[in-house]
């Protein structure tokens, strides 16, 4: 029995051999599919465990790249204040911010002229110029250093305008200077060098009217063009220059016999761009495609034709132009500003004694509000959110003014503040703030109830609507202001105001000083000026203003 036992366990399929073996094959084979699958998810899990690290790895190795090993750009240092100085000169009224050497902070470009050419490392004779002579520079707006300089002319300039883009064909702002000697010369903001420069062919009596006119490109030489308007031989004219290499195109064309005050450009409901000369209490209106296409003359291609029905059925065609307002109408015209509406732009036609608002489409005032003896031209803001407002500025009394503020869509008077008023005439600015509203910056002596005995200073006031009863009296100024501009210096930060005091055009030479102040430096030791009845907090105040932000747009 145990043998047997034994035996059976020994052998249990002995009595089966074929059946036995057939059985055992197939289980063989099961087994060997089974081991071939698992090998191969096996395989597929290490490959994906690889994947896995691999990218994790990858993605470290990146991190720790830019954290430790591959530098971050170094953010410009902005000086809070700065000033430069230049002895036995004079300086040009005209003042503008570009980023002219590509630090993401604006720089500042200004005329002067004087006769220290040795301590600029350049001088008058390099240009073949007599001394004294114009000067255009760049100074950097991080710190004042000069950036670059270079002599212009020795004679008038005519016209400066440094906001031309893709001047010359460069992918850059570029400067546009008109000389009384009768040169047309464009100048690379970027490193000062000149992109061309070529004869106007202008009369040396003609006046030049500004600004330029950047018009669509004539020539098809894929560079925008520029039309100048001059008066001159008692004729007011039109002419066309290359914005690529300066040509003149075509020839000058007799738009009419009166020299006008000055003109400004109108872009109607469907786009199409007309011209607004004013004179006297009277305004009349050219198309730019059919200036384009008199002056271009039959070389230059044939440019499409942008017309309004709107303003072409107000159209005198035996004078040529449609008039805008009545030589009658009353008060002499002193401004022209756009001011954008609901669906198309509106004109704001301030005039010496009464301002109104027309439609930008039928002519029909809006509205309009008393200006008479007013001091510099209005600038737009927002004392609401996103409603725009205007600011002006109003000669009450004898070395007084009243500053207000008036809804762009009604006239109706939002604010207003009256101080004391000594010789600055600087136009008011604005800078929008992150609550979509505005920072209104203007000039004035000291406010009426100031016990200041300082009667030559001139102060800054600084007005933001979130404390309507509150002005800040900024940093004061005794030296003449020959022109004044705020910018942000840096994108929705960096709040500036740049400054040119000393003698002007008409004085003689002296010390000019250009020099850039960060709003909030003179916030921390401003004054505030409450006129409200209820108790405050003045420090509360001036910290609201000092933590406020800035807003490109």
């Amino acid at each position: 029995m145990n043998n047997k036992d034994t035996d059976g366990e020994d052998r249990p399929l002995k009595n089966n051999d074929g059946k036995a073996l057939e059985n055992n094959n197939d289980a063989s084979g099961e087994k060997d599919v089974c081991i071939k699958k698992k090998s191969g998810l096996s395989r597929l899990s290490k490959i994906r465990t690889a994947a896995f690290f691999g990218a994790l790895f990858l993605c470290l190795t990146v991190v720790f790249a830019f954290s430790f090993i591959i530098p971050c750009p170094v953010r410009p240092f902005s000086e809070r204040t700065w000033n430069v100085q230049f002895n036995n000169s004079v300086g040009y009224p005209f003042l503008a911010t570009e980023d002219v050497n590509k630090d993401n902070v604006q720089d500042v470009l200004f005329i002067f002229k004087t006769d220290i050419d040795g301590k600029l490392n350049v001088s008058c004779v390099d240009e073949g110029f007599q001394s004294p002579c114009f000067f255009l520079s760049a100074l950097s707006g991080t710190n004042g250093s000069t950036i670059w300089v270079r002599p212009v002319s020795d004679g008038e300039v005519q016209l400066v305008d440094c906001s031309i883009r893709n001047l010359g064909g460069v992918d850059s702002v570029g400067c546009l200077l008109i000389k009384k000697s009768g040169f047309i010369l464009a100048i690379d903001s970027k490193t000062g060098h000149t992109l061309w420069e070529k004869p106007t062919g202008f009369a040396s009596e003609s006046t030049v009217i500004k600004p330029a006119l950047k018009i669509p490109d004539v020539d098809k030489d894929g560079v925008e063009d520029l039309m100048v308007f001059l008066f001159e031989e008692n004729e007011l004219q039109s002419a066309i220059f290359s914005g690529k290499n300066g040509d003149h195109i075509g020839q000058k064309w007799r738009i009419g016999t009166d020299q006008p005050s000055g003109y400004y450009t109108h872009v109607t409901k469907s786009n199409a761009q007309y011209v607004l000369f004013y004179k006297g209490s009277s305004i009349t209106a050219y198309s730019v495609s059919d200036l384009c296409a008199h002056t271009a003359g039959p070389e230059a291609k044939q440019l499409p034709s942008m017309q309004d029905t709107d303003w072409e059925s107000q159209r005198n065609v035996s004078a040529g132009f449609i008039p805008i307002i009545a030589s009658s109408s009353f008060g002499k015209i002193l401004y022209i500003i756009n001011v954008p509406g609901r669906y198309y732009n509106n004109i704001l036609v301030v005039k010496s004694e009464v301002s109104e608002l027309l439609d930008g489409q039928k002519f029909q005032a809006l509205w309009s509000v008393n200006t008479t003896n007013i001091l510099s031209k209005p600038a737009l803001g927002f004392f609401k959110r996103d409603v725009l407002s205007i600011i002006m500025e109003l000669e009450t009394e004898v070395n007084k003014k009243k500053v207000i503020i008036v809804d762009s869509n009604s006239g109706a008077l939002q604010w207003e503040f009256e101080l004391n008023l000594r010789v600055a005439r600087q136009n008011p600015a604005v800078l929008n703030t992150g609550d979509h509203r505005s920072t209104f910056l203007f000039w004035g002596a000291n406010s009426p109830n100031s016990n200041s005995s300082m009667e030559l200073e001139e102060y800054l006031f600084m007005f933001h609507p979130s404390h309507p009863n509150a002005l800040l009296q900024l940093n004061n100024h005794t030296e003449n202001i020959i022109t004044f501009s705020a910018a942000l210096f840096e994108r929705s930060r960096h709040a500036c105001y740049v400054l040119m005091t000393g003698p002007n055009m008409t004085e003689d030479p002296g010390t000019l000083m250009v020099s850039k102040r960060k709003l909030k430096e003179d916030i921390s030791n401003a004054k505030v000026i409450w006129f409200g009845n209820e108790e405050v907090n003045t420090e509360a105040i001036r910290d609201d203003f000092f933590r406020m932000r800035y807003s490109s747009h």
